[in-house]
């Protein structure tokens, strides 16, 4: 009986001790889209803006420890320089809030052999976002951002005035779910431009003023 009663406290710590490892090992949130916008379109209060709403909807979940950054571009305008979405995020790697890795660095991210779809781009919370065929559709997500992750350099504008306009203008957009319509209805970073800036203008083409977050370490 004893012997038994030994091996069982044995077993369960074994266990215990298992369970600890396997869960200390789980990759930490490195990357989320937004579970809700600031509210005012495609107005995020810039990049620093932007950057705040990440780090504080990472704060919200228990991962403010790190540093948190729009995967959002900006174009040239007077003496600053257009800023790339792609090197505002760091190296990664970075995981999902269910511990998918999506992408190992910025060339795989963006590559075909990333892990990004409706299922893996959650957000902090862990939760997906409505794609095409939900309702209501938002699967527009904000980047400002063309295929390789770059600022555009086209004529027009295509970060509703760098991330600070809820009217005038538009901004590139990507599709979460890799689906729909636009010059690249696949791609999660670059589809279509929006229709305008404004929160209404955003749903109606599919969106409600979300976009990408990533942990820079």
């Amino acid at each position: 009986m004893r012997r038994q009663l030994v091996m069982g406290l044995a077993f369960g710590i074994a266990a215990a001790l298992s369970g600890h490892i396997t869960q200390a090992q789980a990759p930490q949130l490195g990357f989320f889209i937004t579970s809700a916008g600031p509210g005012k379109g495609a107005d995020l209060g810039g990049l620093v803006g932007a950057d705040a709403h990440c780090q504080t909807l990472a704060a919200a979940v228990g991962a403010g420890g790190r540093t948190w950054r729009a995967y959002l571009s900006a174009t040239a305008s007077g003496v600053q320089p257009a800023v790339n979405a792609r090197d505002r995020i760091g190296t990664g790697p970075w995981a999902n809030a269910k511990g998918v890795v999506v992408a190992t660095s910025v060339a795989d991210l963006h590559s075909d052999a990333n892990k990004l779809s409706k299922d893996n781009s959650l957000t902090e919370k862990g939760e997906v976002v409505n794609g095409r065929g939900d309702t209501p559709n938002k699967h527009d997500i904000l980047t400002g951002a063309q295929l390789d992750g770059t600022a555009s350099t086209a004529a027009g504008d295509s970060t509703c005035g760098n991330w600070t306009s809820s009217g005038e203008g538009s901004a590139l957009a990507g599709h979460h779910d890799r689906q729909g319509g636009g010059a690249n209805p696949t791609s999660w970073n670059f589809a279509h431009p929006s229709r305008g800036c404004s929160q209404d203008n955003l749903r109606s083409t599919g969106g409600d003023g979300l976009f990408y977050c990533f942990a820079t370490k």
